[in-house]
């Protein structure tokens, strides 16, 4: 019976984070572009009423980079789920 071989550089990866200062449509939309706009990221979800950010890149998301995004945007990280 042969193995299969999944490559670890082809699935994505997803993270969620806790985000301050979120309270309406724009603030999805600002976060869903700036977020999106990074390397490797291919998906961004953005739930303004639970304050959380799932962020879906082809490599582990770079938290650095993407709490400087957040924070240029007017928002506060404030961790990793």
């Amino acid at each position: 019976m042969a193995a299969t071989v999944t490559n670890p550089l082809t699935a994505p990866v997803s993270a969620t984070y806790t985000v301050a200062g979120m309270s309406c449509g724009h603030c999805k939309a600002t976060l869903t572009r700036v977020i999106g706009e990074l390397d490797g990221v291919t998906g961004v979800d953005v739930q303004v009423g639970t304050g959380r950010v799932t962020v879906t890149a082809t490599a582990e998301p770079d938290d650095a980079a993407i709490a400087e995004v957040v924070d240029e945007a007017g928002y506060e990280l404030t961790g990793r789920v």
